[in-house]
């Protein structure tokens, strides 16, 4: 492994690759036409990646708009000098209304009381606020009947501080091929967008593709396609994998912060629940845990990566630590080429040399997706960009 900077406060960081998330954004960028606009989702600090410095790079790399979960995250992006329009991908609290206004950010709607309460906090301030309608295709979870759109429009399109800057819909199976849900899906927002402009009203920029959507279904690009999860290098399904080239941009690493030769049966962690089996072995402790986002449930399960070899995890994994194991005398797999000592670099995700665990690795382990597994990773740990 190349030379590798590490904070000086704990032994414990997440890699971002901002050059590989250039690459991987002027990859979506090249699948869309020069008129359609491409939103990068930079929710839940850019899935763990860190929202302002990647919405930077994305940017420079042809991102034209960015979206969040929450007012919170839109805010700070403002804050940290971010201009472009920022989209929060649901209806939050009427109370925040205000906060909308000042830093400019379009809410999803699709409620008129809410709706309402924004163009008046926007005519208050002599501004106007900007929305998008999020309509319910089919998904249930945000957004308007498609057969309350019209009425919905009508009953607050009156308001001269509300500004309608897009409509959209959110997929629930863009990653299943031939999939009839999808096709039911957008027929629906097809049918509600058609009605919307024959009843005179102004859709703003039309959107309803995701990542997989973006990579598999062009025929529904509209205006718009929210790209996400794909940006930092995963695929939301194997299905987009022959589509389109990624490069996985978060790596975990940490150093050995103890290492020791424990006696035979000696046991590791909380509970004990692995034991030294034989002489030789050496247990090493890194400073991650799951505080960090390296779940407990993958205790005794994973491996980690130390000159390019792989070695166990052991005993319980801890809050702030976990350990592994190293049998010194082995001349088989799960052993480096040399003891390990005190400092040493641990890949717990990403590449060491040729070997390499991947967030899917890991999420398959922990029966869950690549999304939560970036995302849990994100929460503490000090984020270093190359």
């Amino acid at each position: 492994m190349e030379k590798v900077v590490s904070p000086d406060s704990r032994w414990s960081w997440v890699e971002v690759n901002l050059a590989a998330l250039r690459r991987n954004t002027q990859a979506f960028r090249r699948m869309l036409s020069r008129d359609v606009q491409m939103m990068c989702v930079v929710k839940a600090d850019a899935y763990g990646h860190g929202a302002v410095p990647c919405a930077k790079t994305m940017h420079a790399a042809g991102a034209n708009q960015f979206a969040v979960a929450t007012v919170r995250e839109g805010v700070a992006l403002r804050e940290a000098g971010i201009e472009w329009p920022i989209l929060i991908l649901s209806e939050p609290p009427v109370d925040c209304v205000d906060t909308l206004v000042e830093y400019d950010l379009m809410p999803a709607v699709y409620t008129a009381d809410f709706a309402l309460a924004l163009g008046e906090a926007a005519a208050s301030a002599n501004r106007v606020a900007r929305y998008h309608l999020a309509i319910d295709t089919g998904m249930t979870r945000i957004g308007v009947s498609r057969e309350d759109v019209i009425e919905l429009r009508r009953t607050i399109d009156f308001h001269r501080g509300l500004e309608c800057a897009g409509t959209f819909t959110h997929f629930a199976t863009a990653d299943v091929l031939d999939d009839w849900d999808f096709a039911l899906q957008l027929n629906r927002f097809r049918e509600a967008v058609e009605a919307l402009r024959g009843a005179g009203l102004d859709t703003g920029l039309v959107h309803c593709d995701n990542t997989p959507g973006t990579v598999m279904h062009p025929e529904c690009h509209f205006d718009m396609c929210r790209v996400g999860i794909g940006l930092y290098g995963l695929h939301p399904a194997d299905i987009t994998r022959p589509r389109i080239e990624l490069e996985p941009v978060m790596s975990v690493r940490g150093r050995v912060v103890r290492v020791v030769y424990p006696n035979v049966g000696d046991g590791v962690g909380y509970g004990l629940t692995w034991r030294v089996p034989k002489k030789n072995i050496q247990v090493a402790t890194v400073p991650i845990g799951y505080a960090d986002g390296l779940a407990r449930e993958l205790s005794n399960q994973m491996d980690v990566l130390v000159d390019g070899t792989r070695c166990r995890q052991v005993g319980n994994i801890c809050m702030d630590q976990f350990m592994f194991a190293v049998d010194v005398n082995s001349a088989r797999a799960y052993r480096p080429s040399r003891p390990v000592e005190y400092g040493d670099v641990v890949t717990i995700l990403g590449a060491d040399s040729d070997e390499r665990i991947s967030a899917e690795e890991m999420a398959g382990l922990r029966n869950t997706i690549n999304y939560e597994v970036v995302c849990d990773f994100g929460m503490r740990l000090e984020k270093i960009y190359t």
